[in-house]
């Protein structure tokens, strides 16, 4: 990918304006754990299920009529897919989106709701990356990645200028630490350009601790042969980008990972707690404090950065045990 321009925290808040401009904030939880204070944001409740509508929306409103009248081409499993769908269909864009064929069902479905093509693909055997750099170079389409982007990163982070303004509206003063999921580093890189005096640390799924790995060792690692399984469809990236990564470390970030059974039970955790539906990739950052991973603090901003889910994985994570829910939150 040739790289046009670097992301910058004045992009992200040129992106946040934008945002603002078309949707209301997400909601903003307070629910104390371990007797503190957390913050958590709600970006399940995004039109699209997800964080993903903010740089979709940065993105194409950045293109110039031309680019527009060729179309835009993305490859997701789902969330991001979704987000271009929703820009495109508003901006008038023809999208084409190249998901996995074992995309959940509903993240599917969404696609196509929104007036996108869809073309499938073995997660397997064959690349995402490759599929949609030929299509869109066969129809002189524009290649939307979902994290390797500048203006993708800094839509993003869009989402910590706005979580920063709710938290400071509810007198818990601005964020301090942030803990993201994290699949490419778009979400976490947007957030640590945003909010430049919060410390972050990104969350993975065990085995899909590429970032986490790659910060520690401070270079790129990419991931290894055979990763197991996981229900973190979102999460599941092979290889961060230099974008991201450059971002991230230049920050000092950190990172961890969280087991299946930590994101079952901060899925049930959000359900009991926040009456939020949360998807197992969307839930990372949850699972890292309820388990221990991140230390509860005064000052803390969890994001919630999805909603997605297959009902009967969302099914199995909400049989199996998990902790007793504290008072319902309310929501800013």
């Amino acid at each position: 990918m040739t790289i046009l321009r670097l992301p910058t925290r004045a992009g992200v808040r040129d992106a946040a304006a934008k945002i603002a401009a078309i949707l209301p904030p997400t909601p903003l939880y307070i629910a104390e754990v371990e007797g503190v204070p957390i913050a958590f944001k709600a970006e399940s409740l995004q039109p699209v299920g997800a964080f993903k509508i903010r740089g979709a929306w940065h993105r194409l409103t950045a293109l110039d009529s031309a680019a527009r009248a060729r179309g835009v081409v993305a490859f997701s499993s789902g969330n991001h897919g979704q987000g271009i769908a929703w820009a495109a269909k508003r901006l008038g864009i023809a999208a084409t989106i190249v998901m996995p064929a074992d995309a959940p069902v509903a993240k599917l479905a969404g696609t196509l709701a929104l007036g996108a093509e869809v073309v499938r693909y073995d997660r397997a055997t064959e690349s995402r990356e490759t599929i949609a750099a030929n299509l869109a170079e066969a129809r002189g389409a524009t290649l939307v990645p979902s994290f390797d982007d500048p203006w993708i990163i800094e839509g993003q982070g869009s989402a910590g200028i706005e979580a920063a303004a709710q938290m400071l509206a509810a007198g818990i003063g601005s964020p301090t630490h942030v803990a993201v999921p994290c699949g490419g580093g778009g979400l976490a890189s947007g957030i640590a350009l945003g909010l430049a005096d919060a410390r972050i640390t990104v969350v993975e799924p065990e085995g899909w601790d590429d970032m986490r790995r790659s910060l520690d060792a401070s270079w790129i690692e990419p991931l290894g042969d055979n990763p197991p399984p996981t229900a973190c469809d979102a999460l599941m990236t092979k290889r961060v980008s230099s974008l991201t990564f450059d971002v991230l470390s230049r920050r000092d970030a950190t990172g961890v990972a969280v087991s299946e059974a930590d994101t079952a039970a901060a899925q049930r955790w959000a359900a009991q707690t926040l009456r939020l539906v949360v998807e197992p990739g969307g839930a990372v950052a949850l699972a890292a404090l309820l388990a221990g991973k991140v230390r509860a603090e005064a000052g803390m901003l969890v994001i919630l950065s999805g909603g997605n889910v297959d009902i009967e994985g969302y099914a199995r994570a909400m049989a199996g045990p998990g902790p007793v829910g504290g008072p319902v939150a309310g929501a800013i």
